[in-house]
């Protein structure tokens, strides 16, 4: 059987803008020559959703008298491309025959067929039409319903756009303008991962970042694009739970950020463009919304509320405990706001357009498409060793360093290990992976150790500013409360600074003796 590419690109919509959808000039046609179809879709697993493990997705449809039966292939580094089979059958129950041409063939037993049930449905009203352009023509559909476990259901609002003919900048060129016009947000999770998260009742979890999907005969290229599209998962999946007032939501979006960053610093010899640098900017911006709320986060957290079990009668500490509160939720709504915004919706979208269709990936220097067009293996392994040299260098005099030139350490510390995590499958082997395992854990306690410092240092800052000392008048009384309270809250600080210097010491004596895995 045939598995076409499927290309495709979904919006989340708020239910309350569905009417707006119609109003649009480019799909005025869904006011007047639209298909509307009533669609019942059953998907399929066992109870311990063993083709989710397997990275895939079985669905039978129902479309009027019709039943269509699906198989995704849900994993690999692609985003928005994947393998599809698609197969018309008798009725509602998956006839599994027509699944031996299919990714899912080697997964196939007798076993596995007598365990496959339903799991959950999706019931739509979908609208769909084609528009086109001088680029491409795309099918652009609202589904509006709900998806459904049987024990618990959430509503379901999203314009789907799939690409039927010519680029795929038809696409995002089309997304891009019900984007700008409409609250839509670029959806990175598909209606069977929202199943699942319903099943499983994640879907206001933190999300953590997914292993990249590297190969050895990948590109460069390729390999900017699935370590980009990682990133990208890795925020935007992030949303529901920031939105939930989940502090981890903002930690792992900030990481997914970070995440980004790193990996435009490790291609910057190749990632040159305007494009680029609006995404570097962009990215920068939202890390500057979210960082107040994490910051605060962590001080409240580890710092002022231990301080207030410990202390809560002495003088200023219960108050200026009481304004932190107030500050970190002040923070965490500001961040909750830049999520909201035209902006973020944009900057999601975009990531994506760059990664799929950027100008980078198409460059007039011959020397610079080479470099594009060669193996991520040897690019892998000459940019570790390089980042490598640098820490190794610097670590080497940690305690000899000004508290700027560790925060520099600690950065080069944190982007060679996400660098290492990137390009870990680049590196199989027993051998490797012991050698990475080790080297890992020892970067991490470095990286943990170093930014431990830092915090020491921003929580200083933050207590003088965020607990009336600089920049307030008050009357005597109340300033000399705060002030003892301040002093008490950073002598704290002050008193872990030298153990955690030690162990920094310790940690880079302990990875310059580990081997590189690469």
């Amino acid at each position: 059987m045939a598995s076409p590419k499927e290309l495709e690109l979904k919006l989340e919509l708020p239910p309350a803008s569905v009417a707006d959808v119609a109003t649009l000039p480019m799909l005025r046609a869904l006011a007047d020559e639209a298909k509307q179809e009533r669609i019942v879709s059953v998907y399929f697993d066992t109870d311990k959703q063993k083709l989710r493990r397997k990275g895939f997705m079985l669905r039978v449809r129902r479309i009027g008298d019709r039943y269509v039966q699906t198989i995704k292939a849900c994993r690999g580094s692609e985003l928005f491309e994947r393998d599809e089979w698609e197969s018309e059958i008798a009725d509602e129950r998956p006839d599994l025959r027509l699944a031996r041409d299919t990714g899912l063939e080697p997964y196939l037993d007798d076993k596995l067929c007598r365990q496959l049930k339903p799991v959950f449905e999706t019931r739509v009203q979908r609208t769909s039409c084609r528009v086109g352009n001088d680029v491409g023509t795309v099918e652009v559909a609202l589904d509006k319903g709900r998806i459904d476990t049987g024990k618990s259901s959430q509503p379901l609002c999203e314009v789907e756009l799939e690409l039927k003919l010519g680029s795929r900048e038809a696409l995002f060129e089309f997304a891009s303008r019900i984007v700008e016009a409409l609250p839509a947000r670029l959806a990175t999770k598909s209606k069977a991962d929202r199943g699942y998260e319903l099943i499983d009742k994640a879907e206001l979890d933190p999300a953590k970042a997914e292993a990249v999907d590297l190969r050895r005969d990948m590109s460069v290229a390729d390999g900017v694009r699935a370590i980009g599209r990682s990133c990208l998962k890795h925020i935007a999946n992030n949303v529901p739970a920031l939105q939930a007032n989940d502090p981890e939501g903002v930690h792992e979006m900030r990481v997914g950020l970070r995440r980004l960053r790193t990996a435009i610093s490790l291609f910057g010899d190749i990632l040159t463009d305007p494009q680029t640098a609006a995404i570097k900017r962009e990215a920068r911006w939202l890390t500057a919304e979210l960082a107040p709320a994490r910051e605060l986060d962590v001080l409240v957290t580890r710092v002022v509320l231990p301080a207030r079990q410990r202390g809560s009668r002495l003088p200023g500490v219960s108050t200026i405990s009481q304004e932190l509160l107030q500050r970190r939720a002040r923070a965490l709504e500001r961040a909750k706001g830049a999520v909201r915004s035209p902006r973020f919706r944009r900057l999601l979208l975009d990531v994506a357009a760059w990664l799929e269709t950027g100008q980078w990936a198409k460059p007039r220097d011959d020397l610079l498409l080479e470099r594009i067009e060669s193996p991520i293996a040897a690019f892998a392994a000459t940019e570790l060793a390089r980042r490598w040299r640098k820490i190794r260098k610097t670590g080497k005099a940690l305690r000899k360093l000004d508290p700027q030139a560790r925060h520099k350490l600690r950065i080069r510390g944190k982007r060679l290990r996400y660098a290492a995590e990137f390009f870990a499958p680049l590196f199989p082997g027993r051998k490797a992976a012991a050698r990475r395992e080790k080297f890992m854990a020892k970067l991490k306690e470095l990286q943990n150790a170093l930014g431990d410092l830092n915090d020491i240092m921003v929580h200083e800052s933050l207590i003088r500013a965020n607990a009336g000392l600089e920049g307030r008048a008050a009357p005597r009384q109340v300033a000399y409360k705060r002030a003892y309270a301040a002093g008490l809250l950073t002598g704290y600080e002050d008193a872990r600074f030298e153990p955690v210097l030690a162990d920094a010491g310790k940690a880079a004596c302990a990875l310059l003796e580990v081997k590189p895995f690469w």
